[in-house]
């Protein structure tokens, strides 16, 4: 069995809108604070007065690799209150997965069903129900690039609808977002103000229930078939999404 990581690195160096902050500390410091808080503010009880290292993180649940919940899209979906990243059934995150290589695309460019039909022609794959499907740009080559967020390729509306109509629960980017970048989005909308231009992948949630991954990684170290992918969520309570360390894993 071979095991590829899909998982960025959560990190300050990550370029994106909603940045993360760690603070670390050393053994030396958790010696003093974790002596102080735990054993009744001793802190010479340590080996060498060397504590347990740790870290503090201030992140989002949209940091890093993570599933996003049918609730992060709309409150309802499907006519009822949409499910939180803790109630999403566990049989959908793990399932045989499917690499589509959409790198010979430009930066912004908005996949349609009929994309997604010829690059599963070209790899000769018929999807299946609860397959996971991938979509690869290559943009985690560049997540510390100022220009992060503007460099993937993104899903419409229509092939979000299609996906989810062929039996697809959860599907994937190695991009910043599964829509196309935010700055084409906004573009867009201030030329010709109308619905169905910001979020048209993420609200097609409102009316069929699916999970996306974003920020996936090392898709070009995939065969397009034949491999499982595990991407379990983060259990947070009542969360629009959870971050998972996601893998693929293939039989050597």
């Amino acid at each position: 069995m071979k095991i590829i990581d899909l998982s960025i690195t959560i990190s300050e160096e990550v370029k994106e809108p909603l940045p993360t902050k760690i603070v670390y500390e050393n053994h030396e410091e958790g010696a003093k604070k974790i002596g102080a808080g735990l054993f009744g503010g001793m802190t010479d009880c340590f080996i060498d007065n060397k504590g347990p290292a740790g870290e503090m993180l201030t992140v989002t649940s949209h940091c890093g690799t993570h599933v996003d919940a049918p609730y992060h899209y709309f409150p309802t979906s499907e006519g009822k209150p949409a499910r939180t990243i803790d109630q999403m059934p566990l049989e959908w995150f793990f399932h045989d997965g499917v690499v589509l290589d959409f790198t010979d695309k430009p930066d912004g460019f908005m996949f349609e069903p009929e994309d997604l039909i010829e690059k599963l022609a070209a790899i000769n794959y018929t999807l299946k129900p609860y397959d996971i499907v991938l979509i690869r740009c290559d943009a985690d080559k560049r997540l510390h690039d100022d220009d992060y967020v503007k460099i993937h390729v993104g899903a419409s509306a229509k092939a979000t609808h299609w996906l989810i109509d062929q039996g697809i629960k959860v599907m994937g980017t190695d991009g910043w977002g599964w829509d196309i970048p935010l700055h084409i989005q906004a573009e867009d909308y201030k030329a010709n103000p109308r619905p169905g231009i910001i979020w048209q992948a993420h609200y097609v949630g409102i009316e069929k229930e699916y999970c996306q991954i974003e920020k996936l990684a090392n898709l070009d170290q995939l065969p397009p078939f034949g491999f499982k992918v595990a991407c379990f969520p983060a259990k947070i309570k009542d969360a629009s999404a959870g971050w998972t360390r996601a893998v693929a894993i293939l039989n050597d």
